[in-house]
């Protein structure tokens, strides 16, 4: 099992979702922004995202991020919230995110155009909230 699976990094988390037509349990790596018992998330790739067409058919959901592993039912964000999500996907969450923007944009990284890339992101693909319940 890759490292970033059994322990993912600060502002990553391991999702699993369960396959609209199998049933069966799909885990990917994602961007997991914290909010209390709240997870930001978002899917880059929009409606054509697999994990995001799994949450849709099936809103249960596991999540394992730093802290543990917790259920949670996934949800669309509501106008009201949608604001704050996007302040706190856009904010920088860890060394890792440097690396990550290698993968997705030229030149050097630096924390405003991180924000920049993640405010992109948040405004062109999905974004989804996760509610976690109590363990």
């Amino acid at each position: 099992m890759p490292f970033f699976l059994a322990l993912p990094l600060r502002g990553f988390g391991v999702l699993t979702t369960f396959g609209r037509k199998s049933g069966q349990p799909r885990r990917t790596c994602v961007r997991a922004v914290r909010d209390g018992t709240t997870i930001y998330l978002v899917a880059i790739g929009g409606d054509r995202t697999g994990w995001l067409r799994n949450l849709r058919a099936n809103p249960q959901v596991r999540l394992r991020i730093r802290g543990g592993t917790f259920s949670g039912v996934a949800r669309e964000l509501d106008i009201a919230e949608s604001s704050r999500a996007r302040t706190l996907y856009s904010s920088y969450t860890g060394a890792f995110e440097y690396l990550e923007s290698l993968a997705h944009m030229p030149g050097r990284p630096r924390r405003e155009r991180l924000a920049k890339m993640h405010r992109h992101w948040f405004d062109t693909g999905s974004p989804m909230a996760i509610d976690l319940q109590p363990q």
